[in-house]
This record gives C-alpha cells, sequence and structure tokens, in this order.
C-alpha cells in the first residue's frame, strides 16, 4: 500500500504540537465537509483529512506513524514490513505491538487498513488483552458521535471484509461490542469502541463543545443564530456585549446518559470574527467604526 504524508495533508509540520494539528484539522474539515463544501473533490479531501487527523491526534499512532517515516518512506512509496518489524524496546521486545495498536479497522477502514496491510491479516488481536479468550479477534471501531448519540450502523472494514455493526445509543469509549463467530476461525471479533474525530464537535464527558463564529456586530448588539447539535439545529440567543470566549449552555444537547443519567449539555462558546473588506463600502464602514471606537477600545484593553 502507498504511504500518505499526514502532516502533508494537514498543513501542519512533523514537529507540530497537538493543538495546531487540532485547529488545522477543524479548518480543513469545515472547508471541505461534504455538505457545505462546493470545492472540487470535496468528499475524497475530507476523507483524507479525517484519516490523517485520526492517525495524528492519538499519542502512540502517531509515535507508530513518526517511526515508520522515519525509515524514508514518501509519498507515493510501496509500504512494505521489515523483517523483525519496526524497532525494538526493553528485552528485545518490538517496540510497538503495530497490529494490536492499529489492526481491526476504524469505520471506513483508512489509517488502520494501512498498517494492517503492512503486517498483514488473519491474526488474532488480544495480546496485552487479559479479558480476550484466546483466539477471539480484537479490534478499534471508531464510532461517529452522531451514531452516539442516536443508535445506529457503523460501517467497517475488517480483515477483507465489511461488516455493518449496530452501535446502541449512549455506547462509551472503551466499551466492547461482540460480534459472535465474525473473527479468525469462526471465533468472535470484539470490537473497542473509540469516538471518530468530529470537524464540528468536542466531547468533554457527557458535554459537547461547539466552537461558534459570530460577527462583530452579532457580539456586541446581541443576536439570535442557528447552532447545530447532534440533534439537529436549534436557535441560540447571543446576549448583547458578549466577548470571545464567552459560553453558553444548551442544556441537555450533550451525549445521552445511561443507566438513568442525565444527559449532557452542548456548550458554545463564542469566537468573534472579523469579515474581510471586500469592497470600498466595507472598508469605509472599518473607517467609521475606527473613528468611533478607537479610543475606549485601547482604553478597554
Amino acid at each position: 500500500m502507498e504511504f500518505k504524508d499526514y502532516y502533508d495533508t494537514l498543513g501542519v509540520e512533523p514537529g507540530a504540537g497537538e493543538a495546531e494539528i487540532k485547529t488545522a484539522y477543524r479548518r480543513l474539515a469545515r472547508k471541505y465537509h461534504p455538505d457545505v463544501s462546493k470545492e472540487k473533490g470535496a468528499e475524497e479531501r475530507f476523507k483524507a483529512i479525517n484519516e490523517a487527523y485520526e492517525a495524528l491526534r492519538d499519542p502512540a499512532k502517531r509515535k507508530a506513524y513518526d517511526q515508520l517515516r522515519a525509515r524514508g518512506y514518501r509519498p507515493g512509496d510501496e509500504v512494505r514490513a521489515p523483517p523483525g518489524g519496526f524497532g525494538q524496546g526493553p528485552g528485545g521486545r518490538p517496540e510497538f505491538d503495530f497490529e494490536e495498536v492499529f489492526g481491526g479497522g476504524g469505520a471506513g477502514g483508512g489509517f488502520s487498513d494501512f498498517f494492517e496491510s503492512m503486517f498483514g491479516r488473519g491474526r488474532g488481536h488480544t495480546a496485552g488483552r487479559a479479558n480476550a479468550p484466546a483466539g477471539d479477534t480484537r479490534a478499534k471501531l471508531s464510532v461517529p458521535l452522531q451514531a452516539v448519540h442516536g443508535g445506529g450502523s457503523v460501517r467497517i472494514s475488517v480483515h477483507g471484509r465489511t461488516l455493518e455493526v449496530k452501535v446502541p445509543k449512549g455506547v462509551k469509549p472503551g466499551q466492547v461490542i461482540r460480534l459472535a463467530r465474525q473473527g479468525n476461525a469462526g471465533r468472535d471479533l470484539l470490537l473497542e469502541v473509540d469516538y471518530a474525530a468530529d470537524p464540528r464537535f468536542e466531547v468533554d464527558g457527557l458535554n459537547i463543545i461547539y466552537s461558534l463564529p459570530v460577527a462583530p456586530w452579532e457580539a456586541a448588539l446581541g443576536a439570535t443564530v442557528s447552532v447545530p447539535t447532534l440533534g439537529g439545529a436549534v436557535e441560540l440567543k447571543i446576549p448583547a456585549d458578549s466577548e470571545s470566549g464567552r459560553k453558553l449552555r444548551l442544556r441537555g444537547r450533550g451525549l445521552p446518559g445511561t443507566g438513568g443519567a442525565m444527559a449532557g449539555d452542548q456548550i458554545v462558546e463564542l469566537e468573534i470574527l472579523a469579515p474581510k473588506a471586500k469592497t470600498e463600502a466595507q472598508r469605509k464602514a472599518y473607517m467609521g467604526m475606527q473613528d468611533a471606537f478607537a479610543d475606549d477600545w485601547r482604553r478597554d484593553g
């Protein structure tokens, strides 16, 4: 399989920090999201961006990917696992059990299939799992937040097969879904749940965090705007004299609780953005704002 440069896909340097990678991902994902983008090839670009972020957001996966990249692979190169694997740790053991870390194929394949192609198919994923019966196959299941919120099905590619997995509402990270007789040699397939990255939302327990871009006049004068949630768009009232970073709460609009627990909330964080002046009239409007507010703004700041 061909090597992919995930840093280049996100437009960041290999030494980029976690926050920089997340910011780059959210910016590109919003730009190329198929529901809103009019860019040519937006859907394929969106898939590539998500695949890159899934690889780089997880410290273990990123370290393993960097280890591979350091061996001199470049985009388009055919990736093959060398004899003995990709490095050793204490006692001569492999530094990473790549099949354990990447095996199984998340929703849509992508990064997991990429590594699985290097280390072969058909082996169990039971290393280091005390609760996994011998011979059962382990894999990761990357679940979109929409499926966590309302339940549904997730299609995955694992060991050369495509499976439709029913996901219960409110499923938690680390929870295991067992598919009887879907593993190797008729054994069970154990799917460990992880939440897929979402270009709009972040997860904080049962709460959902959403950054809302607002215009300066909306923040200053107040406004009612449409805000996306996992359950659909809702109207949100922005109070007058709001500042960037202010947090507003949409109660019950987060992830569902289980076992009688209440649902989480959606926290909307305001991000005041000034639009670019594209016409002479808009530039004059900004000049008028400068004359009207310059002294007070500097004094308040």
